[in-house]
């Protein structure tokens, strides 16, 4: 027994928990995700364990980027060689980009609105 917490996931709420975590599944060709009995929390696991989940949230509410009218709370950075073919895939997908000036990065929203970057850092 220890009072050290480990890492489990990070988990989004959305409208939808089937339909994003399908979007993020294929943006990081991950394994089909896996859906609770009640369909009211998905996940999606890849290499090494990693989870990302999402949880149905009933009157969900996008975050505003950069605005903070509604705080975008947290965000997820993915590792990418290649922006141009990262930003592609991305809005290939179902992603807005919502910033590209940076040099080695982008900001995208999910599908419903959830800040995300391709880093090249």
């Amino acid at each position: 027994m220890t009072a050290v917490p480990t890492f489990r996931c990070v988990a989004f709420d959305c409208p939808d928990p089937q339909a994003l975590a399908a979007f993020y599944a294929a943006l990081l060709e991950w394994p089909e995700p896996e859906t609770e009995d009640d369909g009211e929390w998905v996940t999606v696991t890849g290499p090494n364990g990693v989870q990302l989940a999402f949880q149905r949230v009933e009157g969900y509410r996008p975050p505003e980027w950069p605005g903070q009218d509604v705080p975008q709370q947290l965000h997820v950075d993915f590792g990418i060689d290649d922006l141009d073919a990262g930003e592609k895939r991305a809005l290939a997908l179902g992603a807005k980009l919502l910033d590209n000036k940076p040099e080695t990065f982008r900001v995208f929203a999910d599908p419903i609105g959830h800040p995300f970057c391709l880093c090249a850092c």
